[in-house]
C-alpha cells in the first residue's frame, strides 16, 4: 500500500540496474543480431523531426531521429483480440516465434511454462494432451498450433504484409532453423537458462492473476529482466511490442504523458503503474512471491 513507483531516468543504469545483467543481455542482443529491435519495413523518416507532443522522437544530442511506423505493416491485418503464447523464456523455438510477433508489431498474452513442465503447463496438456511449446492461439481465428515453423507461417500469412511488400531475406535470422536455433541456445545459456524453472518462492495462485501488461520489445537488455522474471513467477502477461517503428510508441507517450521510456508495467492486480526494468524486477519479487 505504501509503494510509491521511481522516477523514470531514461537510457540511465540506475542503483536498482545490475550493470553485468545489462552487459549479458547486450551480448544477447548482438548476438541475435539484433533481432526483434525493429517492425518489419521499419525506415528513418526524420533526422531533425520538430518536437511534437504525444510523438516519439529518438533524441541523440541536436539529432531527432523519427522513423516510420512502418509503411509495409501500414495495412498488413490486425488482430481486435491479443494472441495468446504458451512459452517459456529459454526456449529457443518459443524465442522465434516471439521475435516474429515482434517484427509484426503484434500485442500478444504470454503464458509462461517454465521447462514446459510446470506454471501454465498443466492448463495446456489439459487442452491438448501435450505439454510442448510453443503453442499459440488465436482467438480472433479460432487456429490453434503447435510448431515453431508453422506458428512464423501462419503469423506472417495471417498478419503479415503482402509478400510482394517486403523483402523475405529480412526474416532470415528467424526463418533459417539452424541459425535461430543455435543463437537462441547461446543466447538462453548467457542468461542461466531464464523461465526453465518455476521460481520457488512463487505465490501458488500466480495464475490465477489477471495478466500483468508490459510496454517493451524481445530484445531490449532493459525489458529482459523483466520479461524473464514474469516467466520465472508464472505470471501470465499481456506484452505490448514497442519495437523501433511501432505504432506503440506514440500510444505509450501518449498513455504516460511522458518521453519514450521502456520496460513500463501495468499491474491490474494492484493498480501499479511504473518504469525501471530494476526496481519492476524487485517490485514483482516483493509483491508475487511468498
Amino acid at each position: 500500500d505504501d509503494f510509491v513507483p521511481p522516477e523514470p531516468q531514461p537510457l540511465t543504469l540506475t542503483e536498482s540496474s545490475d550493470l553485468g545483467d545489462v552487459l549479458k543481455s547486450t551480448a544477447a542482443f548482438a548476438t541475435r543480431l539484433g533481432t526483434g529491435a525493429f517492425v518489419l519495413g521499419w525506415q528513418i523518416d526524420d533526422y531533425f523531426a520538430p518536437e511534437e507532443e504525444g510523438r516519439y522522437a529518438l533524441e541523440l544530442g541536436p539529432v531527432r531521429v523519427r522513423g516510420d511506423s512502418s509503411s509495409v505493416l501500414e495495412n498488413a491485418p490486425r488482430p481486435n483480440k491479443p494472441l495468446i503464447l504458451y512459452e517459456y523464456d529459454a526456449s529457443p523455438f518459443c524465442k522465434r516465434v516471439r521475435e516474429t510477433m515482434n517484427l509484426l508489431d503484434l500485442t500478444v498474452e504470454y503464458r509462461p511454462c517454465p521447462g514446459a513442465r510446470s506454471g501454465f503447463s498443466d492448463e495446456l496438456f489439459e487442452r491438448t494432451g501435450r505439454r510442448t511449446v510453443p503453442y499459440l492461439v488465436d482467438p480472433n481465428t479460432g487456429e490453434e498450433l503447435f510448431e515453431s515453423g508453422d506458428q512464423i507461417e501462419y503469423l506472417l500469412n495471417t498478419y503479415g504484409p503482402p509478400p510482394d511488400t517486403f523483402d523475405r531475406k529480412a526474416l532470415w535470422p528467424i526463418t533459417s532453423e539452424g541459425f535461430a536455433t543455435s543463437t537462441a541456445v547461446a543466447v538462453a545459456m548467457m542468461r542461466s537458462m531464464p523461465g526453465s524453472r518455476r521460481q520457488l518462492n512463487a505465490r501458488p495462485d500466480n495464475e490465477k492473476m489477471k495478466p500483468l501488461e508490459l510496454w517493451g520489445y524481445e530484445c531490449s537488455p532493459f525489458v529482459r529482466p523483466v520479461r524473464e522474471k514474469l516467466g520465472s513467477l508464472c505470471l501470465p502477461h499481456v506484452m505490448v511490442s514497442c519495437a523501433r517503428g511501432s505504432v506503440n510508441r506514440d500510444r505509450l507517450v501518449k498513455k504516460t504523458g511522458r518521453k519514450f521510456q521502456v520496460p513500463f508495467l501495468v499491474d491490474p492486480n494492484t493498480g501499479i503503474e511504473m518504469f525501471e526494468g530494476g526496481e519492476i524486477v524487485k517490485y514483482l519479487e516483493k509483491v508475487y512471491t511468498v
